[in-house]
């Protein structure tokens, strides 16, 4: 079977890099008509056909705005929101007491603050529309302890998983499916292969042998997953969290 996304329209936010930026290649390829976002310059994606914005997800304003704009104020629906922005924000785990309020605010805006907001926006588009496809990139953080050391990442995944299923009943009845991804370890970019080296080589040798498929994750096994989820081949899957780790 060949997937086709024609017709389709696809914001993804935080497309700069990672997850991101492979799945907007992924789904333009499939035909898709691509929109994504980034708090930083985007590059290299217009060539594809894919339409960048550079949009502050951290402002709630903006993040609604976004979807206004790609969407033309609801006259052109936004049929699936991958909502991918997320990460530490440069931090490293410390002990809690060392946490200030603005390093846990900034973690909490952009894994949980930025999906609220931008959910919040394109609900009323696919309600419209009798039909939508929202897909929140979590983490293995939001099922246990995360390796980043980092409780306000943790904190917020897991938070993400809960407005998943939340909203996966609220919406449910407009024909609107909701659903996350929890990636297992998977090099995105510069902090997480600083993360990888700090390890050192024993520590990196027991987390891949608690990998069942004994190798780390790619940002393509993360995209296939998206790609899955947005298809028709989930039509039935509503309200859950995929890991896709390979079997820690």
């Amino acid at each position: 079977m060949t997937l086709s996304f024609s017709g389709k329209r696809i914001a993804i936010s935080g497309g700069a890099i990672g997850f991101g930026r492979e799945m907007a290649l992924h789904f333009a390829s499939l035909g898709a008509e691509v929109h994504v976002c980034d708090i930083r310059a985007l590059a290299g994606l217009e060539q594809e056909g894919i339409i960048n914005w550079q949009v502050d997800l951290c402002d709630r304003e903006a993040a609604a705005s976004w979807i206004a704009e790609l969407s033309q104020n609801g006259s052109r629906p936004v049929h699936i929101l991958v909502n991918n922005a997320g990460g530490v924000a440069g931090q490293q785990g410390k002990a809690i007491e060392e946490v200030s309020d603005a390093d846990w605010d900034s973690v909490v805006d952009i894994n949980l603050g930025a999906t609220f907001a931008l959910c919040r926006a394109a609900a009323p588009l696919m309600k419209q529309a009798g039909q939508g496809n929202i897909i929140n990139i979590s983490s293995g953080a939001a099922l246990k302890a995360s390796l980043t050391g980092v409780q306000a990442y943790c904190a917020s995944k897991h938070a993400v998983l809960g407005l998943t299923r939340q909203l996966a009943h609220e919406l449910g009845p407009f024909g609107i499916r909701v659903n996350a991804i929890a990636p297992g370890f998977v090099f995105t970019n510069e902090a997480t292969k600083k993360q990888w080296d700090n390890f050192g080589e024993e520590r990196q040798q027991q987390l891949l042998n608690s990998i069942a498929l004994r190798r780390l994750g790619t940002a393509r096994d993360i995209s296939n997953a998206a790609v899955w989820l947005a298809s028709d081949l989930s039509s039935f899957i509503n309200g859950q969290i995929i890991s896709v780790d390979g079997g820690s």
